[in-house]
Order: structure tokens, then C-alpha cells, then sequence
């Protein structure tokens, strides 16, 4: 396995400035079927642009998918100006900043932890627990003892400007997830996410590699201020992420709870199996929500991205605002929109 802790930072900040070249655009172009060449990799949300980057790297390399998605992965979390992925995530309402992500490989063999605290990269802590345990989650202080032990070090990570941001919300404390185009008084994004309305709570990356195989990676702060020991679809296997190299793969962005009680990742791959493309299977999985609580989904957000075996992806969320962004050999740095339930 590659270590990528010693990924240099300048590349995270030259990643950065690629991503905010391409967001320079008034308009994201709408979404249409798209078929990419192989080997390719997709993101949720603008910031997935600096994540393609690095992955890329790998792929172009002929490198394999899962050493892809988490270089991809650790970009976000690295990035001190995200604050809803990694070491500048904001903190649940007691002011502890707790990060969760997962990874599946084409093996069907996948990690994951939750509710880590003072590690800045629980993905490739969560790539650890696959390769080197026979667990497939731990949580709290057992994750943290393990990363510990696999040689991550343990730091503060809760940041100046997200400790503000806390102290500004325990003024009224009080807690409501939003949907993107919702901007509250502490500037919420998606998913009570505070900061810009360009701040999108989970980073979930899926690739295909030159072989031909798949992998996915998920990872997340969570929703802001949160109660503490919350723990959303991002760490789940099923809920947040799913891979299965015969058919395709799946993430989740938006209020977890919603994902995890509909098992959204497995369900789009599954809706895949069964013949559907990416696309029909994200919008099924999204309508399935809206069914089941359709007073809820008014004012919540969850999406879906996934992508097949033959390269094509597909994406659909509730509300208008969820964009993905795509690179292969034929078209790199695209950022799409995804269409939605409540255009």
C-alpha cells in the first residue's frame, strides 16, 4: 500500500487553485447522459474537482482505483478552507470536531471509521482497518487507538476560524439542517453545513482504473454541530458508499439519516444490476426518499452519484444545487449540474 501522508502540501494548494479556475464560471452546464473512456473518476460536489486531480494522478499512471479514491479522498480533508471534510471540519455542538469516512475496493473488501477524533485523515485510517483488521468499522476511541497505533498522528484539529464559527452558533444553538439553496444566519449550506453556500458536506469519490475495476471512497466532518456521537451514512457500507465491480458503484451526499434508512448506495447499485443506468438509478433511489416522507423531503437534501462498469454516470438529488465533478482522458475538470426531484 502507497502512504500518501506525506502527500506535499503545494499540491494540495496547486489542486485548490484548479478547482477555484473552474467554480470562476456563472453557470454549471445541466446534466446529460454521459459515457466517459476509462479510466475516470467522479466526485460529489465543485470541490471534487481538487480531489479528480489527484486521483487522476494515479489512474493516468495505471495505477488502481483504490489507490485513486484515496488520494482523491485526502485532499478535502487536507484543505483548511473546507469545513464540512477533514482537519477544518466544524465541530458538533460541544465543540469536538469528529470525522468519519469509508473505502470499498473492487474485492468487495472495505473500511471504515466513525466518529474519529485528532486524526486529520480518516481515510486512509479507514484503508488501514480493510487491509490490516478483520473489522470493517471502529468507532470513537477504538479508531483512535488504532490509527494511533498504525503510526497517524494524533493533533488538534479543530481550527481558529471553526472554533468562531461554533462560538457564534452556541449564541441561539440552534439546529436545522438546510437545503443548498438555503442561506441562514450563520451561513448554512446543505445539510447545516455553515460557511459559503458553496460548502457541501460530504466528499464521496468514485473511480474506474485502466483494468477496469472500481473503487469508492466517502468522508466527511458531518453535519455542524451535531450532536456528539452522531454518525451519518458516510462510514457506512451500504448507506454512504457501495461497490460491486460486476455492476458499479454509488455515494451519498445530504442528510445521512435519510440515506442509511433507505440503504441509498446499495440501492442504486442494486437498481443497476437490475438493468438500469446510473442515471434511472440514481432518480429512483432519490424518489424512493420523497416517497416515503414526502412532508420531510421538502426541506432536506440528499444525492446520489454512481457510476457503471462501463464508465457511464449518473446523478439526482431532491433539490437543485447538487453538482459532481468528472474527468477522464476525453474531457477532465468538468463540474456538472445534477438534476432534481424540486427543480
Amino acid at each position: 500500500m502507497t502512504d500518501r501522508r506525506d502527500f506535499p502540501r503545494r499540491e494540495f494548494l496547486g489542486y485548490a487553485g484548479m478547482a477555484a479556475s473552474m467554480l470562476a464560471c456563472d453557470a454549471l452546464p445541466s446534466f446529460a447522459a454521459q459515457k466517459s473512456t476509462k479510466p475516470c473518476v467522479v466526485s460529489t460536489w465543485d470541490f471534487g474537482v481538487a480531489a479528480n486531480q489527484a486521483a487522476w494522478q494515479v489512474l493516468s499512471r495505471g495505477g488502481r482505483a483504490i489507490d485513486a479514491v484515496e488520494a482523491g479522498a485526502r485532499v478535502p480533508e487536507a484543505d483548511l478552507k473546507n469545513h464540512s471534510v477533514g482537519r477544518a471540519g466544524y465541530p458538533d455542538r460541544d465543540g469536538h470536531v469528529s470525522l468519519d469516512a469509508s473505502i470499498m475496493d473492487e474485492k468487495g473488501d472495505c473500511g471504515a471509521v466513525a466518529a474519529l477524533e485528532f486524526i486529520a485523515h480518516p481515510i486512509s485510517v479507514a484503508r488501514r482497518v480493510m487491509e490490516k483488521t478483520p473489522h470493517v468499522l471502529l468507532v470513537g476511541d477504538g479508531a483512535l487507538q488504532f490509527a494511533v497505533a498504525e503510526g497517524f498522528t494524533k493533533e488538534k484539529l479543530l481550527t481558529a476560524e471553526s472554533e468562531q464559527a461554533w462560538q457564534e452558533w452556541l449564541k441561539t444553538a440552534k439546529y436545522k439542517p438546510v437545503t443548498n439553496s438555503e442561506v441562514n444566519t450563520y451561513g448554512n449550506g446543505p445539510s447545516g453545513m455553515p460557511g459559503d453556500k458553496n460548502n457541501h458536506d460530504t466528499l464521496g469519490i468514485l473511480a474506474i482504473d485502466a483494468a477496469g475495476h472500481l473503487s469508492g471512497a466517502c468522508t466527511t466532518s458531518g453535519m455542524a454541530f451535531k450532536m456528539r456521537g452522531r454518525v451519518g451514512d458516510s462510514p457506512i457500507i451500504g448507506a454512504g458508499l457501495y461497490v460491486d465491480d460486476e455492476v458499479g458503484a454509488a455515494t451519498s451526499t445530504g442528510v445521512g439519516e435519510e440515506v442509511i434508512r433507505n440503504v441509498g448506495s446499495f440501492l442504486v447499485v442494486e437498481l443497476m444490476r437490475e438493468g438500469r443506468s446510473p442515471q434511472q438509478a440514481c432518480e429512483e433511489a432519490v424518489r424512493r426518499i420523497v416517497k416515503r416522507r414526502p412532508e420531510a423531503s421538502k426541506s432536506l437534501q440528499v444525492g446520489f452519484l454512481a457510476l457503471n462498469k462501463h464508465g457511464e454516470v449518473g446523478a439526482f438529488a431532491i433539490q437543485k444545487g447538487f453538482s459532481y465533478a468528472r474527468c477522464d482522458e476525453a474531457k477532465t475538470d468538468l463540474v456538472m449540474q445534477a438534476k432534481s426531484v424540486f427543480e
